[in-house]
């Protein structure tokens, strides 16, 4: 794995950014999703847990999203490279796994929907940024 493609900048920035989103993506669809989750709010304990660990997760990706498009286009992300591949590696890993585990789960197909929907957007900003950002710039010398 080449880590010189990784803006680093590019891949904080672009987990920031796609948690705000997440924020406000299940602020948004609170009842639904709870709805469809099964979960009543008055007995769901609060914790800060999910929000560390979504973040996280969310690091994770803007880093291997960082390295797939950054060996696919020789080192050079762009921001159609970053919307593609994340759209792609959304619709490879992503949508089909909530798909999957939701079946087996037992929850219906507005569950499915709504994460699948955030995990897209999660993607697709995080393609768009590391590809907007580029690659990182070569050191003076």
């Amino acid at each position: 794995m080449d880590f010189s493609v990784v803006n680093w900048l590019a891949v904080i920035g672009a987990a920031v950014v796609a948690w705000l989103f997440g924020a406000a993506w299940y602020m948004s669809l609170s009842k639904p999703w709870l709805k469809a989750a099964k979960l009543d709010p008055a007995t769901m304990k609060r914790s800060a847990v999910p929000f560390v660990v979504s973040f996280i997760a969310e690091l994770i990706m803007a880093l291997v999203l960082t390295l797939v498009v950054g060996a696919i286009t020789g080192g050079e992300p762009n921001l159609i490279a970053g919307l593609l591949f994340g759209f792609v590696l959304w619709l490879g890993f992503i949508a089909t796994t909530l798909t999957v585990n939701h079946r087996y789960e037992g929850f219906g197909w507005a569950l499915t929907l709504i994460d699948a929907g955030h995990w897209l957007g999660v993607t697709l900003i995080i393609g768009a940024i590391i590809g907007w950002f580029g690659a990182p710039a070569a050191p003076a010398g």
